[in-house]
């Protein structure tokens, strides 16, 4: 029989230096358990960072309505008389002299959330909040409210920059994003639902979640609602590392899943727009799509990595520097690429006119090119090449692929900005389980270039049929890899 001093470990119990395992043995506090035992307190990092939180409200011009007799009860009445219809009995109004003209009123658009970014009136907040506002209010948490002018937006990054008029105002401490950890205790500071000065808490779910072009987010399952967009994010240490931005939601509720834009990139997008009221970004003129584990193993890459440049825009700098449609970019000015998310970041924060290296992956080998960085503009639509009709003979030699193909025309090849390659006339088979389809254009095979019916021939008849064979076609002005397998 066990003899235990009951006050000796009433006294180590409380004390937190002792607790009591299963088969009654007395072990050390782990430091595990001791975290439990200090859940975090926000109460001093809401009296820290709350003054510097303000709630927006946005307000846009709407004209009165009309009062009767006025134009609408004019246009009835001529569409009555327009199709035969019996006019009723209205009653006459006197025509007033000097009537005034009736004034827009400012009607409620909406309510976000910023925070104070430097003493003298500077604001930061999102950039759908202010969007289409004809005007802007800020109130401070000491109810104080200002007539905000909008510095700037911007709508890739959803940022934007307003200022007040008032000085000595408490602005924010801006974190440092490496050290930020996924699972760490953040806390957010808004309006949702036009509630002022709501405080949420939770942890970082996820760093450098993708979700847009320009940007890789902040996840968490902070309580984020309407009107929490534009608030802080804000660390243990009471700095601000992201702007709350968007939620995944199928209610128009919080469902536990947020997203923050990162302080970073925030403050980078804040200064320019500080300075000139726009953003300016690189582009250097290349659609550009993943590359799968299949693509990667079948072309020699290895790792599925890197963008696979699936057109190039004529006249820009890629094409300018040599880039080709079924490139995989693989490093930009040094830096590894990744996944194809990482290239327009990388490009959109060079500037314009800077001349920049790009390490490409070319038919098994790797390249280095040389591209000048132009300025990026609204994106155009791609205009569908028209489909014409092709007589040339076709080849059979590819059927043993499940290809027939035939020569292309000199007016397809400029169409397509291509120097050549071979038009799939029909698939079967293997060639149609990888899904080509009829009208696609060849113009490589197993990282070898074919610019005609001889060539593919050459081609096909050096394959390894135990292997799976790349392809590299062009599908209107895409160009994309096929991978395909002679052996189920």
């Amino acid at each position: 029989m066990i003899q235990i001093d009951w006050k000796k470990l009433q006294t180590c119990i409380l004390t937190g230096a002792l607790v009591m395992t299963a088969s009654v043995a007395l072990v050390p506090l782990t430091p595990a358990i001791a975290q439990v035992r200090t859940l975090p307190d926000f109460t001093d990092l809401v009296e820290q960072v709350g003054p510097s939180v303000v709630n927006i409200r946005t307000l846009e011009k709407s004209s009165p309505a009309p009062e009767p007799g006025s134009a609408n009860e004019e246009q009835m009445l001529e569409f009555l008389r327009r199709f035969g219809l019996p006019i009723p009995n209205l009653p006459r109004q006197a025509p007033r002299q000097n009537q005034p003209q009736p004034q827009e009123e400012d009607q409620p658009r909406g309510v976000g959330s910023g925070f104070i970014l430097s003493s003298d009136g500077l604001i930061m907040t999102n950039a759908h909040v202010v969007d289409g506002a004809d005007e802007v209010l800020v109130t401070l948490t000491d109810k104080r409210e200002f007539k905000a002018k909008i510095i700037g937006t911007d709508k890739r990054s959803d940022i934007a920059l307003v200022k007040i008029a008032a000085t000595g105002l408490p602005a924010v401490k801006v974190g440092d994003l490496s050290r930020l950890k996924v699972g760490e205790w953040v806390m957010a500071i808004g309006s949702p639902f036009g509630l002022e000065n709501t405080v949420t808490a939770g942890i970082v779910s996820a760093k450098q979640r993708d979700t847009g072009d320009y940007l890789s987010f902040i996840q968490t399952d902070v309580a984020i609602n309407p009107g929490n967009s534009g608030g802080p994010l804000i660390n243990m240490r009471g700095e601000v590392i992201g702007i709350n931005s968007q939620i995944y939601s199928r209610s128009g509720g919080s469902m536990g899943i947020s997203f923050a834009i990162p302080m970073d990139e925030a403050v980078r997008v804040s200064e320019q727009l500080r300075v000139s009221g726009r953003v300016s970004r690189g582009r250097i003129g290349v659609r550009i799509d993943q590359v799968t584990k299949e693509v990667a193993e079948a072309i020699g890459l290895g790792k599925p990595l890197g963008a696979l440049v699936r057109s190039v825009e004529a006249d820009s700098p890629a094409e300018k520097a040599g880039v080709e449609a079924g490139d995989i970019i693989t490093k930009f000015e040094g830096k590894a690429v990744e996944k194809s998310s990482d290239l327009p970041r990388m490009v959109g924060e060079t500037k314009p006119g800077s001349h920049s290296s790009l390490t490409v992956f070319r038919r098994g080998a790797y390249k280095v090119l040389s591209v000048t960085i132009a300025e990026i503009e609204a994106d155009k639509p791609a205009e569908k090449p028209a489909d014409k009709a092709i007589k040339p003979p076709s080849s059979s030699v590819g059927q043993v692929l499940g290809l027939a193909v035939s020569e292309l025309t000199e007016a397809q090849k400029k169409e397509l900005k291509v120097k050549g390659g071979v038009r799939v006339e029909f698939a079967t088979e293997a060639a149609a389980r990888a899904g080509i389809r009829e009208g696609d254009v060849i113009v490589q095979i197993a990282n070898v270039e074919v610019a005609n019916i001889k060539e593919f021939e050459v081609a096909v008849s050096k394959l390894d049929k135990s292997k799976p064979v790349n392809v590299l076609l062009r599908r209107g002005e895409w160009a994309q890899y096929a991978v395909i397998r002679l052996t189920r």
